[in-house]
């Protein structure tokens, strides 16, 4: 925002040095705490060193580059826009002008619109991998970490300026389907689902594992069942693809709902041999060691990588030939590079799959692949019910998603009825249902992934409180401020009035934007954008209700009129970032 004034003072720096027969800096910019001023600073301590190093230095190095930080400021006198230089202890510190540093970041906001706070292409691919939902079961409150975790870092990463690849990798074989298939073709045989096709495919896997648990013969029968499976047998495959289609139609109509999509999916079905001839080779190259038919076939990590109880053993296949999730993940981690040139691979998975992960990038490192260190696990905790419930598919204990909606518009709408008993019906069931996803979204976001969350109804909704309605209002108020003023928005504004504090406040959380989608995406999280997100909405409804805007005296009317504008884009942004919708009218 200062680069010309910064390039300016490096410059002025190196002249500075050249004269003193100094050697030439590398300066270094870093921001000063926000403490109702803005400055950046730059250290001499290096500057010192290296003088000392060169035998020119007289006594230490922090009393020279304190006497280096004064002299500048001698040197430098009052550049334009700064309002104040200083040396403290080695440090040159440069405030900016607060008048003029306000416009400017005002500016910038109003210029650039919903592109404010993005970062400039980069060039480089990057792949999400998230949902992973497993067919024939549940898509439950359970499930909502890793879908809107991973919906928004590919935004945040998008955003920050990579080509972001949103993947779902499904698990459409396994266990669990070859259980549902025999409770299927026992209990059920025939049966066409009915119109909510989706909660009765999910009622009989639940039942499935009921009827294991009551029937001691039918765990032979399922694993007889799974032998079928294993030799492709017509009349299981075509029974597996019908109702496999079931549960695809009811997660992307979930999809729909939470305005959610993908760019590339998966299924295991598609790795599952590619994953065993992999295993073949592993074991060729003494990578996997073959303990068939009386054991598996596994990996001694530790043994191969020189380390004691760090990876442990990972079983690549089991003792009769079937695969596992290892088999089929490695395959997968090869598909994707060879389909992408992915400068990261992000898995979202659940904590408790730490050290699986970790067993799945040493194999690929063992292996030799090069961009095995460029996978990444993102790690997030379990969503419970209140009361410290864990959901479970198998035990039935779950919300689904579709209810889960469902329930949270019918809430949200109870309270926009209250506040706009005069927009018509279908208006305020729209605004219900972007409170009603924007709460349950930010009920995900607003708490680090690696601690476990409990949906609440009274905090998810709370219009008071650090929840989305209470970010949304703050948007739709300053809507209405800027309806209210109706007029165009002014143009630039450099302020001649003392800016209270407030609106210092502000102004710096709106500045922060920026940097903070590049620090949210470098670290993949999402909960610094949730917590700026409800830093500008706490102090713009602070502002609002301390600074007049429409009764102010011009020309303080018409710069807050810009503030207000500004304000109303950046949080407007961070919905966006966060996916959430900044309704107009609530």
């Amino acid at each position: 925002m200062f680069e010309s004034e910064q390039h300016h003072i490096e410059e002025k720096i190196k002249s500075f040095c050249a004269q003193q027969g100094l050697p030439e800096p590398n300066v270094q910019w870093s921001w000063i705490p926000f403490s109702g001023h803005w400055g950046i600073s730059t250290s001499f301590f290096q500057l010192a060193a290296q003088e000392a190093r060169q035998g020119k230095a007289i006594g230490n190095v922090g009393a020279r580059a304190q006497e280096i930080a004064q002299a500048l400021v001698a040197y430098l006198g009052q550049p334009e826009g700064f309002a104040r230089l200083e040396a403290v202890r080695g440090y040159l510190n440069l405030y900016f002008s607060t008048h003029e540093y306000a416009r400017r970041v005002i500016d910038a906001v109003l210029e650039q619109g919903e592109q404010f706070g993005y970062g400039s292409r980069r060039g480089e691919t990057v792949m999400v991998e998230f949902s992973q939902p497993n067919t024939h079961k549940a898509l439950h409150v359970g499930h909502l970490r890793t879908m809107v975790l991973g919906d928004t870092v590919s935004n945040i990463l998008d955003c920050a300026g990579y080509d972001v690849v949103r993947a779902n990798y499904i698990g459409d074989i396994g266990l669990h389907v070859i259980k549902w298939l025999w409770n299927y073709s026992k209990f059920h045989a025939g049966e066409e689902p009915p119109e909510d096709k989706f909660r009765w495919v999910s009622e009989l896997y639940v039942e499935a594992n009921r009827h294991m648990e009551e029937d001691p013969g039918a765990e032979a029968e399922v694993r007889a069942l799974f032998a079928r499976w294993d030799r492709q047998e017509p009349d299981v495959v075509d029974l597996w693809k019908k109702s496999r289609q079931w549960s695809l139609d009811g997660f992307d109509q979930v999809y729909r709902l939470l305005d959610i999509c993908f760019n590339r999916v998966y299924f295991e079905s598609e790795v599952e041999e590619p994953g065993k001839e992999l295993v073949a080779r592993l074991i060729e190259r003494g990578i996997a060691r073959d303990e068939r038919p009386d054991g598996a076939v596994i990996i001694p990590l530790d043994e191969l990588a020189g380390t004691k109880d760090k990876y442990r053993v990972l079983v690549a296949l089991r003792s009769d030939g079937t695969s596992l999730y290892s088999t089929k993940d490695l395959a997968l981690a090869i598909q994707k590079n060879q389909e992408y040139q992915l400068a990261r691979s992000v898995y979202v998975i659940d904590v408790r799959q730490s050290l699986y992960m970790q067993q799945i990038f040493k194999t690929l490192e063992l292996m030799g692949f090069p961009w095995a260190d460029r996978c990444y696990h993102l790690a997030y905790e379990l969503v419970n019910l209140p009361g410290n419930v864990t959901l479970a598919s198998r035990e039935g204990a779950v919300v689904l998603l579709e209810d889960l909606v469902q329930e949270a518009t019918h809430r949200a709408l109870k309270i926009v009825e209250t506040k706009n008993a005069d927009l018509a019906p279908e208006r305020q069931l729209a605004i219900a249902h972007a409170v009603a996803l924007g709460a349950i979204r930010y009920s995900m976001l607003a708490r680090d992934n690696t601690k476990i969350v409990t949906f609440d109804w009274d905090s998810a909704l709370d219009f008071n409180g650090q929840a989305a309605p209470y970010i949304q209002y703050a948007s739709v108020r300053a809507g209405s401020i800027l309806r209210k003023a109706n007029q165009e928005i002014p143009g630039s504004i450099l302020p001649d009035y003392e800016l209270s504090a407030v609106e210092i406040e502000l102004i710096e959380w709106i500045s922060r934007l920026p940097k903070e989608i590049q620090r949210a995406a470098a670290e993949y999280k999402p909960l610094y954008i949730a917590n700026l997100a409800y830093e500008l909405a706490r102090t713009f409804n602070d502002f609002y209700n301390q600074c007049p805007v429409l009764q102010a005296e011009e020309p303080v009317k018409q710069f807050r009129v810009r503030v207000v504008a500004a304000a109303r884009q950046a949080i407007y942004n961070c919905l966006h970032v966060l996916g959430m919708i900044a309704p107009e009218a609530m």
